[in-house]
């Protein structure tokens, strides 16, 4: 599967641009600023429906513009599927599948397998559980529909829960049978989720740590630690224990929401002790295990997008992705890059296919 055309109009940077592409390398060239990952953002956006770099959906309209459109044609085996996304300000954004409208956006995701590698991966590490839960999350929405099914529910619910503490707070008074019409379910969806995840981290380990063998060629124990209260067998009770303080607090104190992936090398906190070396390492193995889940899963190669990884990567690392392209274990994937000459002497001796498209502000 791979994306052949690409017209935007009004998104962000671009006032209207067609772009065609070709199956294997694409490599973005210009300026910072030109609107390089304007453009994979775009992409992004036409297969998971959002903007991989802010959650306002509202940002992508290019200033003083009403909406943005965005048109791409896929390339699945012998299928050439049209997919099209537009929003209007104020408005609610709309998804079209060969000109037919999807009942729920949530039906989408997973159809186009997209994985992402830029800059600010690293903020996994630093950043708090929010962070890893989220790129977690968005692993299995791609991977699994009814675990985005479950996890939408799970968060539904989550909040009218928390809007209900917060009213019984207010009001100063407390309605039990209400409140156990939203925890039964809360604690079903959580028990669920859980399940998932677990199941998702026994596939994902192995492959997580065989890319960060092969990305850092080093000896070091990598791990993911899977924490959550939901593991607990008293996980119902201790939940229902935790109303006094859910009412004080008028939010929800226990659940998967609270979850978290603790990232570890040779057993202790990779945040606190790794190298910035092993950070870049751990976060690409990471990224390359979902590529490689995403590929297994949906039997389909998944585009990956690698914004300005020649300025963020040592030379050896470099290498080691150059290396997975040669060896035909990726489709098709866009590179960005401030600097031409670098990138043509980088992929000079590629053998796949490598297109060059000199992006500009105009």
């Amino acid at each position: 599967m791979w994306l052949e055309k690409l017209h935007l109009t009004y998104f962000k940077s671009y006032d209207e641009k067609t772009f065609t592409f070709g199956a294997q390398v694409n490599c973005l060239v210009g300026e910072n600023g030109s609107g390089k990952t304007n453009l994979l953002d775009a992409i992004y956006f036409l297969t998971l429906t959002k903007s991989a770099f802010h959650n306002q959906d509202a940002l992508g309209i290019r200033h003083e513009a009403d909406f943005f459109l965005l048109d791409g044609v896929f390339s699945d085996l012998d299928r050439h599927i049209q997919i099209t996304c537009s929003l209007q300000r104020g408005q609610r954004k709309t998804f079209m599948a060969d000109k037919k409208h999807y009942e729920r956006l949530s039906d989408h995701i997973g159809l186009f397998p997209l994985v992402l590698i830029a800059p600010n991966d690293t903020d996994l590490i630093r950043d708090g559980s929010e962070e890893r839960r989220r790129f977690f999350d968005g692993v299995l929405a791609q991977l699994a529909p009814d675990y985005l099914s479950d996890f939408l529910h799970y968060n539904k619910i989550l909040n009218q829960r928390n809007g209900l503490l917060k009213l019984f707070g207010e009001r100063n008074y407390l309605d039990e049978d209400l409140l156990e019409t939203y925890n039964q379910p809360l604690i079903s969806l959580a028990i669920r989720i859980y399940s998932h995840r677990m199941t998702f981290m026994e596939r994902f380990l192995p492959l997580f740590r065989k890319y960060y063998a092969f990305i850092s060629s080093g000896n070091e124990q990598v791990d993911v630690v899977y924490e959550s209260e939901v593991a607990s067998d008293s996980f119902e009770s201790e939940f229902r224990k935790n109303r006094a303080r859910d009412l004080h607090a008028q939010r929800t104190g226990k659940g998967i929401h609270k979850d978290d992936y603790v990232f570890e090398i040779d057993g202790i906190t990779l945040k606190k002790f790794g190298s910035q070396g092993q950070q870049k390492s751990f976060v690409i193995a990471l990224k390359l295990a979902q590529f490689e889940l995403l590929k297994i899963d949906k039997e389909k190669t998944p585009i990956l997008l690698l914004d300005d990884i020649f300025d963020k990567l040592d030379d050896r690392r470099i290498y080691k992705l150059i290396e997975l392209i040669d060896d035909g274990l990726l489709g098709q994937v866009f590179i960005t890059d401030a600097r031409p000459e670098r990138s043509e002497k980088i992929l000079e001796k590629v053998k796949a296919d490598v297109r060059f498209f000199e992006i500009n502000r105009k």
